[in-house]
């Protein structure tokens, strides 16, 4: 956004430089990204000068140039000249030697003392384009003026010298979105006073060119004010209007036009004209379209409209899309003699959604997408419409409109001491911190011992509760002013947001993906006979569709398993038996009638992995090994580990989906399976390699997923490991050894591995043979051999 410095200076009183007032306004967040010399004729006409042309005579050596000598008051100067209206007695503009010129077309040159055609020449007589002052070249300019010689010339063509400070503006700071919101800032930071024009000169002269207006969407227009101005003139706008406008990059166009949108980047408050003559019916209504309807705006494009886009109708068509883009219709022409103005608050969303969706971006909408002030309308327009009697003549010609049917309320925030304190980090005193507010509008209405309660004026769309006011005590304050700490810290008031489910996921993908896996998307449809031809029951009936593509898709799955073994079999056909593979997907069932069921149907989260063919490729360092349930099993704990389910319950598989496997417990709650497919359903797959498949909750996943973590200190005293040979009976797990161990040297205990199993001929008929490895550590102490061995001893007493 681009801020005129001397159009600020109109508002505001400002010693400073420019770049003084630029640093001032990054220290209250209006971050100034640049700032640049702005003049409103290129090059300033700086070296140029008003003259006297003495004496003129024909070049002795040229047909079509003349030897003049001119005054440029501190000498006389030989200059030679082409113009062929150049003559004695006239006033004009020299560029004198070391100057630069900028024409209005082609590239700046440089005026030097040479010699033309014999005859010396130390200067230039300037014709208007030669300088950037118009078009014409048909001599040179010829002043009807009694300057003195040497005047400067920029001084006689009243040129401006500006500077442009450029705002990288935030979403969130429309209040700042004009010279005057930027001047608010600055005396809030200076605690100087605002200067606002003045608009008690506003008066209804008479009633002849009442207009009705009539908004039947309220909700999208909040409030609207227009008033009716007759007899103006469409013309040039004067210099001073031009330059004002030239500064922020804006082309003038007409008084009119640029007096709207000179009121707007000097108020915030953008306003639209209409010709009031093409107003059919004397009437304007504010409201909505349906769907479909095309209107063609000011760039001569149709635009198909929705049923969300707000427009500005008169009594039989529309005219504006409100807050967007005028209509190629009932704009301001040279023609124009009555005129309707427009200042209007219009909804956020509306007209953000009716942008995004014809993609215009006009600086009306910029202001309106982040939030306009309500209490405005009237003033800018009362502004505007002086500005137009100035500048164009015209009479105001009917009463002021102002339809404001729900009045929008300052908001009440409540504040406590303490929470500036802890937020800022340093104790400000009270009554510094009420100056502070009071200089950016926010009042303080009710004091207490502790906290007090601010009224936020509806322009300050970004001050929404208490952490938003400490963050405006702070920037004024000055970011610069609190003292950094030998540890930095952060605080917050509001509470953590809701963990994000999406999120989560894209976590546990990531990690599945570290490990190789590659993510698979199929369909939810599957065929019922996949489940027929084994028989196969899962919890509630399958969701028939009512209108199936066909029998292969006649069903919503009931388990990720057939979808995924779509997938291996579709990838092993094609020579890519190596797969690691997994699916965030949904089971479907339709609920049992008898069932005590709130809902007809459920719908479950699952994550199911897939792994099949060799751990990893065929090279020469490494022999291949093909993939085994323990494979699957390892990566199965590490999601666990990753959402803060470890060493969960374990028991044996029942599951016609299954050769083996486990199910895995958190209480009564199962967390998911894994184990090996049955060999006779990967055959129905066409699939003649081993399938190892994990399917889990993703939901209870979900729910147990923490962020916290504890962090211990690193044991100053040595770990001791010592292993451990036994025969069991078969069917004892290992799980069942370790949940033993643990409880009776769980001290000390602190980690038990199974290295080796052992089942055959060398042991007894139902016996296994475990090889153990136990890890042992005292955080208090280092342990003695005798310690150890007491440890052992009780831990080999178990079995």
């Amino acid at each position: 956004m681009k801020i005129s410095y001397n159009w600020l200076k109109q508002y505001i009183d400002i010693p400073e430089t420019a770049g003084d007032i630029g640093k001032v306004l990054t220290s209250t967040g209006l971050e100034v990204e640049s700032v640049e010399p702005f003049e409103t004729i290129k090059g300033g006409l700086k070296g140029l000068v008003i003259g006297e042309v003495l004496t003129c005579s024909k070049h002795p050596n040229a047909d079509k140039l003349s030897v003049t000598t001119v005054n440029v008051g501190d000498k006389v100067l030989p200059i030679v000249c082409g113009a062929s209206n150049v003559a004695a007695g006239q006033k004009v503009v020299v560029a004198l030697p070391g100057s630069t010129v900028f024409p209005t077309k082609g590239e700046p040159f440089a005026i030097k003392a040479t010699k033309i055609r014999g005859e010396v020449s130390e200067g230039m007589i300037c014709a208007e384009d030669e300088i950037g002052l118009g078009e014409s070249h048909a001599g040179i300019m010829v002043l009807d003026t009694t300057a003195p010689n040497g005047t400067p010339a920029a001084d006689y063509f009243n040129v401006d010298t500006d500077y442009v400070l450029e705002i990288g503006l935030t979403p969130n700071r429309a209040d700042a979105a004009s010279h005057i919101g930027v001047a608010r800032d600055i005396k809030a930071a200076r605690q100087r006073t605002l200067k606002l024009p003045d608009v008690t000169n506003f008066k209804t002269e008479n009633n002849n060119l009442p207009i009705s207006v009539h908004v039947e969407n309220t909700t999208a227009c909040p409030r609207y004010s227009a008033v009716t101005i007759s007899g103006v003139t469409v013309k040039e706008s004067p210099a001073w209007l031009k330059n004002r406008l030239k500064s922020i990059g804006l082309s003038p166009i007409n008084n009119l036009v640029d007096i709207t949108n000179f009121v707007l980047h000097e108020t915030g408050q953008p306003l639209h004209a209409f010709d009031a003559d093409k107003i059919a019916g004397n009437k304007v209504v504010v409201k909505t379209l349906p769907a479909g309807t095309v209107f063609k705006t000011l760039d001569n494009k149709d635009r198909t409209l929705t049923e969300n886009d707000l427009m500005i109708c008169d009594a039989n068509e529309p005219m504006c899309i409100a807050g967007v883009f005028g209509g190629i219709k009932s704009g301001i022409t040279s023609t124009t003699k009555n005129l309707f103005l427009e200042s209007a608050c219009f909804s956020a969303n509306y007209v953000r959604k009716t942008g995004m969706h014809h993609q215009l971006k006009t600086d009306a909408s910029f202001r309106f997408e982040r939030g306009t002030d309500p209490n405005l309308t009237v003033y800018a327009l009362q502004r505007a419409a002086l500005l137009i009697k100035e500048l164009a003549g015209g009479t105001i010609s009917s009463d002021l409109t102002d339809i404001y049917p729900e009045k929008i309320e300052n908001r009440l925030i409540s504040v406590k001491d303490k929470h500036i304190t802890r937020l800022i980090g340093k104790a400000i005193p009270r009554e510094e911190i009420f100056a502070i507010l009071q200089n950016l509008d926010i009042n303080i209405v009710q004091k207490e011992a502790e906290a007090f309660t601010v009224s936020v004026p509806p322009y300050r769309v970004d001050v929404t509760q208490e952490a938003d006011v400490v963050e405006e005590i702070l920037r004024i304050y000055g970011f610069n002013n609190i003292e950094l700490t030998e540890i930095a810290g952060t605080d917050y008031l509001a509470e953590f947001p809701e963990k994000d489910s999406n999120k989560f996921k894209r976590t546990l993908s990531s990690q599945l993906v570290g490990n190789g896996f590659y993510e698979i998307l199929t369909n939810s449809l599957t065929n019922l006979a996949y489940q027929q031809k084994h028989n196969l029951t899962f919890a509630g009936a399958p969701v028939e569709m009512l209108n199936k593509l066909s029998e292969e898709q006649g069903i919503l799955r009931q388990t990720m398993l057939f979808t995924g073994l779509e997938v291996c079999a579709y990838n092993i056909n094609r020579k890519q038996k190596d797969l690691k593979l997994f699916e965030f997907g949904k089971i479907y069932r339709k609920n049992e009638a008898g069932e005590e069921v709130t809902r007809r149907y459920t719908e479950e989260e699952r994550l199911a992995l897939y792994i099949s063919g060799n751990t990893e490729t065929e090279n020469w360092q490494t022999k291949t090994k093909a993939v085994t349930y323990y494979d699957l099993a390892q990566q199965v704990m590490q999601v666990l580990e990753k959402v803060n389910l470890e060493n969960p319950e374990q028991e044996k598989l029942s599951d016609p989906l299954f050769e083996y496997g486990i199910k895995l417990l958190k209480g009564n709650k199962e967390i998911g399976k894994l184990g090996k497919i049955k060999t006779a359903l990967t055959k129905d797959f066409g699939i003649k390699q081993d399938i190892f498949y994990a399917d889990l909750n993703t939901s209870l996943l979900f729910r147990s997923a923490n962020p916290k973590f504890v962090v211990q200190e690193v044991p100053k005293f040595p770990e001791v490991r010592r292993d451990l040979s036994l025969v069991l009976d078969k069917q004892v797990t290992f799980d069942e050894i370790k949940a033993l161990v643990l409880n009776t040297g769980k001290k000390i205990v602190k980690e038990i591995i199974a290295f080796d199993v052992y089942e055959g001929d060398k042991i007894p008929e139902g016996k296994k043979a475990y090889a153990l490895g136990f890890t042992l550590l005292d955080e208090s102490k280092t342990l003695t051999d005798e310690e150890i061995e007491k440890v052992m001893a009780r831990v080999n007493g178990c079995f």
